[in-house]
Parts: C-alpha cells; sequence; structure tokens
C-alpha cells in the first residue's frame, strides 16, 4: 500500500464504512486503541472466573483435577484474544462494522465467562464452547470482509475464514458427540488437544500466501498490556485472599508478610517482562513471530495460575486445611515457569537477551525447590524466599545490564588508542 493510499485510509478512519485495506507496518505513533483496550477489559472477566476456580481447587484438594480444565478455557481465551489482535494490528479500520464485529466478538467472551464454572464443577463446556463460536463469526466476518475489499491479501484472509471455519466445526462436533455420549471421556482431552494443534495451524497455512502486515511495536506493546491484566488479576485474587483471611480472623504478622510478598513477586515479574526489547525484536526477526507469539500462553497461563496460588497462599497464611508444601508449589510452579518462559520466548527474537539464561535458570530451579521446605520453615517464608528470588533476577539482570553498556561504550574508545 502507498504511504499516499495509508495516509488516505488513516484519515477516513473511525468513518461509517471504510475499505479494509492492510495498515502501514511502519506507520509512526502506532498505539493501542480504545477499543482495543475496552475489548480487552472483556477478558478481565473471564480470566478472574477461572483463576477463581483453580484457586477453588486448590483449596478442596483436587488442584491437579482442576488444572486440566484450567488450561484448556484458558486456551480458548488466550487464542481468541490473541486472534483479535493480530487481525487488529493488520486491519483495524475503527469503522461502524469493525467497532459492531468486535461487540460482538466481546459478547462471546462474556457468554465464555459464564459457562466457566459448568466447565469445572461439572466437565459441560456447552457455555465455553457457545461463548468461543460468537467470538469466531466475529473474527471470519472480518476476515471475510479483509479478503473482500484488500486484492493483495485476499488469498491469506480467505484461508484464514476457511481454516477458522473448519476448526469451528470440529470444536462443535467434538461436544456434540461429547453430550451425545458417543465420544467417550477418555477420548475427550485426545481430541482437544488435536483441535488445538489445527487451531495452531491455521495462521501457518494462511500465511504461507502473503504475511499480512502487523506492526511489530503495536504488537509488543499490546502482549504487554495483557501481561499488565493478568497481573492485575493476581492482585485482584491476592486481595480476595486477603479478604477472606481477614473476615476469618483479621490481621496478623503473617497474613501481611504474605501480602507483601506476593506484590513483591508480581512488582517483580512485570519490571522482568518490560526488561526486553520486544517491539524492536519482532521488527528485526518477524519470521520468528510464531515462537514469540505462541510462547506467550505458557507466559499468560502461568501469570493466571500464579493469581490462583497467591490467593490460596494468603488465605493460608494462618491456617490451611490442604497441605503447606501443596500451597506453595501452588505459587512456585507458575513462578518459576513464568521465569523460563521469559527467557526462552524472547530468546528468538531478541539478539542478545536481557535476562540471561543462568540467572534465570537457576532462579527457576531455587524457586522450585523452595516449596520442598515449607513443612519446615512455614508457608510464609517458603513465599518470601520466592519472592526475593525474583527480586534477586531483577537486581542482577540490571547489573549486567550496566556492565554490557559501559562495555558497549569502552570499546569503541579502546579501538581508538
Amino acid at each position: 500500500m502507498s504511504s499516499a493510499e495509508s495516509t488516505g485510509v488513516a484519515a477516513a478512519r473511525g468513518g461509517l464504512r471504510v475499505r479494509m485495506l492492510a495498515r502501514d507496518t511502519d506507520e509512526k505513533g502506532r498505539a493501542s486503541t480504545s477499543l482495543e483496550l475496552l475489548f480487552d477489559l472483556t477478558f478481565v472477566v473471564a480470566i478472574a472466573s477461572i483463576t477463581a476456580q483453580l484457586a477453588h481447587g486448590i483449596v478442596s484438594g483436587h488442584a491437579a483435577e482442576t488444572l486440566v480444565p484450567f488450561l484448556e478455557v484458558f486456551f480458548a481465551i488466550w487464542w481468541a484474544w490473541m486472534n483479535f489482535t493480530w487481525f487488529a494490528s493488520s486491519f483495524d479500520t475503527d469503522d461502524v462494522p469493525y467497532r459492531l464485529l468486535t461487540m460482538l466478538q466481546m459478547a462471546g467472551v462474556l457468554v465464555l465467562a459464564a459457562g466457566v464454572p459448568a466447565a469445572f464443577n461439572d466437565a459441560n463446556f456447552t457455555g465455553v464452547t457457545l461463548g468461543y463460536l460468537i467470538m469466531r463469526i466475529g473474527l471470519v466476518a472480518q476476515w471475510v470482509r479483509a479478503a473482500r475489499d484488500d486484492a493483495q491479501s485476499r488469498r491469506t484472509a480467505s484461508r484464514y475464514a476457511v481454516g477458522i471455519v473448519i476448526v469451528e466445526a470440529g470444536w462443535l462436533l467434538r461436544l456434540t458427540l461429547a453430550d451425545g455420549g458417543v465420544l467417550p471421556t477418555a477420548w475427550l482431552s485426545p481430541v482437544f488437544l488435536l483441535l488445538v494443534v489445527a487451531e495452531l495451524s491455521v495462521p501457518l497455512w494462511a500465511e504461507r500466501t502473503g504475511h499480512t502486515r502487523w506492526h511489530p511495536h503495536h504488537i509488543a506493546e499490546r502482549y504487554g498490556l495483557f501481561t499488565i491484566i493478568l497481573l492485575g488479576e493476581s492482585v485482584l485474587a491476592a486481595s480476595t485472599g486477603l479478604q477472606g483471611a481477614l473476615n476469618g480472623g483479621g490481621v496478623s504478622g503473617s497474613l501481611i508478610v504474605v501480602a507483601v510478598a506476593g506484590l513483591m513477586l508480581l512488582f517483580s515479574f512485570w519490571w522482568l517482562y518490560f526488561l526486553e526489547p520486544s517491539g524492536s525484536g519482532l521488527a528485526a526477526r518477524p519470521n520468528r513471530s510464531y515462537l514469540w507469539g505462541y510462547g506467550h500462553y505458557g507466559i499468560f497461563a502461568a501469570l493466571a495460575a500464579l493469581g490462583a496460588g497467591l490467593e490460596v497462599a494468603v488465605s493460608a497464611a494462618e491456617h490451611s486445611e490442604v497441605s503447606v508444601t501443596i500451597v506453595a508449589y501452588a505459587v512456585a510452579f507458575p513462578a518459576g515457569a513464568f521465569l523460563v518462559l521469559l527467557w526462552a520466548v524472547h530468546a528468538p527474537i531478541v539478539a542478545r537477551p536481557v535476562i540471561r539464561p543462568a540467572v534465570i535458570l537457576v532462579a527457576a530451579a531455587v524457586t522450585l525447590v523452595l516449596p520442598l521446605g515449607a513443612e519446615l520453615v512455614g508457608l510464609v517464608a517458603v513465599v518470601c524466599c520466592i519472592a526475593f528470588v525474583s527480586a534477586f533476577v531483577v537486581t542482577i539482570t540490571l547489573a549486567l545490564g550496566r556492565l554490557r553498556a559501559a562495555a558497549s561504550q569502552a570499546a569503541p574508545a579502546s579501538l581508538t588508542l
């Protein structure tokens, strides 16, 4: 698209009807729109719901049984958000049809959120599947519109639309066969994994005809904003646990310490995530965007699970009917996973990752070992140590960054001597 054509499209944004053309990947000052921020807020409800269900499963001693539906429903949430985000980065016209189709997808998120309790408690995924279907209808309509309006993107957009429809038919067939008793319970998870692979394959297949014109810095910002939402959900979950503990026995020193440690842990993770230059990395190595984008499922799921773990840890600071080791691991597992995945996801796109693998892997190993001493030193001490490990990673990463910067500045000077 020429710069003049791009300027004309940008000037028409927000109108009644704008031709949907691929946006300029070098567009200056590209940032998240107010509609994208509103869209993200609907996911707060769904994430809060699955986090609460996971926390309840941990408290009731059914953490392992609850983890599977948590990961399954979270995939639906993450994948729907990711599909909208990358499409919007390429084709956001902000006209009336675009806004209405976005609202339709937002409605699907709310329906999905309403179906979460049934999915966890009764293994009934009707509400979740229905909400996902509504979101997919809105997205397919957007891709069809892009295929009609943008000749250069027609084949790619058409493939997206066809691929999404085929996989969605698979989800509906899975639900129908499961409800009818035709699909054995033992086959539900394998079929789910098969459909997940199909979902992840649609972009790979569609983009073979030509890459969509997504904006690297816009994508990096969108992922950063969703990370903040997940960290906020963890704060909310910890606050919920604190409220429950206060209602049960009042304020105590251990309660305050765990709450502060949880906040320090979340703050450290926020600091670490935004140290890596994702935008420039995506711009320099767009062919590795799949590894970065898909890898964020693990990062986002870890943050959501961490919220559940912190909620349980705060409420169990004084008394817990569940083993303190289990509660400690409810914090340690997602914390350790986040640390490792944060480095692994950014390594393919960043030439010189800010976060050093030696530092992050040692920190993750220590984090996963600490809960073994929970019975001996107590839950409060373990949670505090996990928080201090993460804070130490921030400190050492910043120190190494300064040393690297100083060395790069000194190198040219030494060459001139």
